[in-house]
């Protein structure tokens, strides 16, 4: 597959390849406006300036709202009773915790991996910013969980981390780029957004607003690379990537959050995984679906945008995602990233913070 020269890559062992006289002079500038923000929103998960992990939180008190359970709009609920109600939000929540720090650990080594085989200097430096962040990430996830749960992260669950394995492990870098610069850092975003958006714990809040505000920014690379590379492929390529596309977005929507996914959170409450299934499915249809994926924050709305934004739907494949959105109404939208107005405003609260303490550095020096 013909790509811009920015995105040309070597063999992982190929380090002559590395130091070749002429290739530091072949740098792109694609990345240099992403690279030169990357001190604005510079956050330490250890420095309560910007998070403070020792915030308390009341024992008894759900960290999600009770509506946003899944579970709570099914026969499942009327099997607990209000303790045991608040206990399951707050199993969710650590669910949910769990596989966002197994998804920043899998961006982190995908980023590594993009930067040990990126032929040029820029997107090389691009990829190296972005591990420092994914790793901060993990950081910052990681101290939640030891903050609200005792550190008992959950395993990662079976779609993500197969999905997650697959696109490390692959050589093909396309499926990289689209499986998780495009698809699975869009999700993530749409991820935040919402849970920004409806946690109780103003902990949570910080922490994915935070992210976000680094997040953004992976999220752009993505759409980079399909503006710069999508347009010359051929038919055929097209099509590869635009089927590859196609089936990460089904393998994500069908079984991203499922009983099966989190069949590890029901013992505790003595439910049965393949019972909750069953009564999910009873109460959600697909109509219910296409309901949800209405909403301007759904994660895979978000998603099907993204992709139709880099021209990665054609009419091949259009009415896959027809059946769930209303396609005309996503093509009429503004290019914006589900996200970017509180990742913005983020960005902004780290500058002040970022500025201060530049000023007691020089004092000090």
């Amino acid at each position: 597959m013909p790509l811009d020269p920015a995105y040309q890559t070597v063999a992982p062992d190929d380090f002559p390849a590395m130091l070749e006289p002429a290739r530091y002079a072949r740098r792109t500038p694609h990345f240099e406006e992403i690279i030169a923000r990357t001190e604005e929103h510079f956050w330490n998960p250890e420095d309560r300036d910007y998070i403070n992990f020792d915030q308390p939180w009341p024992a008894g008190e759900p960290l999600l709202p009770l509506s946003f359970i899944v579970e709570s709009h099914t026969a499942v609920w009327d099997r607990l009773d209000e303790g045991q109600r608040v206990a399951f939000a707050n199993e969710t929540a650590r669910w949910l915790a769990s596989n966002l720090l197994h998804g920043e650990q899998g961006a982190l080594s995908l980023s590594a991996n993009l930067c040990d085989i990126f032929l040029d200097p820029g997107a090389q430096e691009y990829a190296a910013n972005q591990v420092r962040e994914e790793a901060r990430h993990v950081h910052g996830f990681t101290r939640y969980i030891a903050a609200r749960f005792a550190g008992a992260t959950f395993p990662v669950g079976d779609t993500i981390g197969n999905l997650l394995q697959e696109l490390v492990a692959s050589p093909v870098v396309y499926k990289k780029i689209v499986g998780m610069q495009m698809l699975v850092e869009g999700l993530a975003m749409g991820a935040f957004t919402t849970l920004h958006k409806v946690a109780c714990d103003p902990l949570l809040r910080r922490l994915c607003q935070l992210v976000m505000t680094d997040e953004a920014f992976h999220h752009k690379f993505g759409k980079i690379w399909a503006h710069a590379t999508v347009p010359g492929l051929s038919a055929a390529e097209h099509a590869a990537v635009e089927d590859w596309a196609l089936e990460c977005f089904n393998l994500l929507l069908f079984n991203l959050v499922n009983a099966e996914q989190k069949r590890l959170l029901y013992p505790r409450f003595g439910l049965d995984w393949q019972w909750v299934r069953g009564a999910v499915l009873e109460a959600f249809t697909d109509a219910d679906r296409r309901a949800q994926l209405r909403q301007s924050t759904n994660v895979f709305r978000t998603l099907i945008k993204t992709l139709l934004a880099a021209d990665i739907i054609t009419e091949r494949t259009r009415s896959h995602y027809a059946a769930w959105v209303d396609m005309e109404e996503l093509s009429a939208e503004k290019d914006r990233i589900v996200g970017e107005d509180v990742a913005e405003e983020g960005i902004r609260g780290l500058r002040e913070i970022n500025a201060g303490k530049r000023k007691i550095v020089r004092r000090i020096g």
